[in-house]
């Protein structure tokens, strides 16, 4: 595990799109420069050790008051490997060094196997809803 280079673009755009994070209105790109911008050592990938393949990311931020995990990622071919699990872990321990005292997650509803990923990893739903408002288009 180490920290995003830009290097590793088309390969984390890739994997986001096997694990089917890409939306139309997210160009994956420019959300990626966006987060070379802002805490870049945050955003974590998982390399192989045998191959150098790209298996994993998550993209981790903090903001003053609550820690996030965006595009947790793992290969398709590699999941339930403890790669998502790991790339948790590394999230919560740079986030605790930050004096962050709590850690939230977006996860699409409905989607209920991720749902099970992260209670089995000790979270759970926190009774808010989430609203969001586009203020930059990516079209």
């Amino acid at each position: 595990m180490r920290s995003f280079r830009p290097a590793d673009t088309d390969a984390v755009v890739a994997l986001w799109q096997a694990c089917g994070l890409v939306r139309p209105w997210n160009d994956p790109r420019k959300d990626i420069a966006r987060k070379l911008t802002t805490q870049p050592e945050l955003f974590l990938v998982a390399e192989s050790i045998d191959t150098g393949a790209l298996l994993g990311s998550a993209m981790v931020g903090y903001d003053g008051h609550r820690g996030w995990v965006n595009y947790l990622a793992v290969d398709p071919a590699a999941q339930g490997g403890g790669i998502g699990r790991a790339l948790m872990t590394e999230a919560e321990t740079l986030l605790r060094e930050r004096g962050c005292p709590k850690l939230n997650l977006q996860i699409r509803a409905g989607n209920e196997p991720v749902m099970a990923f992260y209670e089995a990893l000790g979270y759970a739903p926190d009774g808010a809803v989430s609203f969001g408002k586009r203020l930059i288009p990516d079209d």
